[in-house]
């Protein structure tokens, strides 16, 4: 196959291709989800003290502990959804390299 066969196979350019190869739309959309949702989670067993209350008083400045909760879980969200993305589009490279 020559370069131009394979240049004609795609509709973009280059890194479109491989982003389709490696299912990154996909592992996108599995990683927000994971990530939302181990973050909700998260959420909800700090503020209903799913675990019991916090043994320590503390103080907030500005709001109150469920804004502060909600900013970290929404790090903790983009973070778990980022580490999802990047260890499934790993394993598909891996399998796509083991398949040449």
């Amino acid at each position: 196959m020559s370069e131009s066969d394979a240049d004609a196979e795609t509709d973009g350019p280059p890194t479109a291709a491989l982003l389709e190869a490696l299912a990154v739309k996909r592992n996108t959309l599995v990683g927000v989800g994971v990530g939302i949702g181990v973050a909700a989670l998260a959420y909800a067993v700090r503020i209903f003290e799913l675990l019991g209350p916090v043994g320590f008083e503390r103080t907030y400045p500005i709001v109150g502990p469920e804004a502060w909760f909600l900013l970290l879980a929404i790090v903790f969200a983009s973070a778990t959804a980022l580490g999802v993305v990047v260890v499934l589009t790993a394993i598909r490279a891996v399998r796509l390299s083991k398949n040449v």
